[in-house]
């Protein structure tokens, strides 16, 4: 489970997209048998990452956030363009964290790493589904790269009220080990309720993270081994906040309550390479 202290998010996200809604009446007596209407499809998502070495992600999927993070005290500046996120031409978006002064100020002083943190809000949302990223991890003390996902109603209820799913999390001194996690009110932050899934070495090959994702459950698995189910009876009582539209975010953190700084032991840059994200 997360040890954070306080959530990741730092802009708001402002676009709700609500999913069609079908009530099929049943059949009068004596008439022809009513056909139910199909279900409504599952909202798909795809990025396979293809295109030239050295470009940007799509826009028409993806929008960058910027600036630095004080909410976890991580150390980065997120940055926009291609600098610190860039297909690499073979099928692969490459997130690189970097130990450069940005020309930015943090919350601590002048920016000492830069990085990028991606996200779908106002161009994808889904309620439910298989959400799917395969990814080979950084290593090294200090980073804190993570696949995730919060309720689009942010800017209108905040965090954690909107809800957040974190499919896979990552921290440095844990290479072997991964974590999902839910936070909502009264289960957020180092009180979010999750679960770790214990394996090889994470940053030596890519792996598989995933959640099947379905009204009042939450399934996650890493290769296709499920590792943890959470509903409604796991949140002690409070309101489970997972039942609406989320839009889902990919970043490479450097530092933070809950990974620690980077110390002399940490190679820089650091990449987190991702091979895909499929949501179906």
């Amino acid at each position: 489970m997360s040890t954070r202290n306080s959530a990741r998010w730092q802009r708001t996200a402002r676009l709700l997209v609500a999913p069609a809604a079908l009530l099929v009446a049943g059949a009068v007596v004596a008439a022809p048998q009513v056909q139910a209407a199909p279900a409504a499809p599952l909202a798909s998502f795809s990025d396979d990452f293809d295109g030239p070495a050295g470009s940007g992600v799509d826009g028409s999927k993806w929008v960058h956030e910027t600036g630095d993070n004080v909410n976890n005290h991580e150390r980065q500046w997120y940055t926009d363009g291609t600098a610190n996120a860039a297909l690499d031409g073979q099928g692969h978006l490459v997130i690189t964290a970097k130990k450069e002064n940005s020309g930015n100020n943090c919350w601590y002083g002048a920016c000492e790493y830069t990085s990028a943190r991606l996200n779908t809000s106002g161009k994808f949302t889904a309620s439910s589904g298989h959400i799917e990223a395969r990814m080979k991890l950084p290593r090294g003390q200090g980073m804190w790269p993570a696949f995730w996902m919060l309720g689009s109603d942010i800017g209108n209820v905040g965090w954690p009220q909107c809800g957040e799913i974190d499919i896979m999390e990552n921290v440095g001194f844990e290479p072997n080990t991964v974590h999902g996690t839910i936070h909502g009110p009264g289960y957020s932050g180092s009180g979010g309720i999750g679960a770790a899934y214990n394996g090889p070495n994470f940053s030596d090959d890519f792996h598989t993270y995933a959640i099947d994702w379905s009204q009042d459950k939450i399934v996650w698995s890493v290769d296709g081994n499920a590792y943890q189910t959470r509903t409604p009876a796991d949140v002690g009582g409070n309101q489970w906040v997972f039942n609406h539209d989320f839009f889902v975010i990919l970043n490479l953190a450097v530092g933070g309550y809950w990974p620690g700084d980077p110390d002399g032991s940490t190679q820089f840059p650091q990449q987190l390479v991702v091979d895909y994200v499929h949501v179906s």
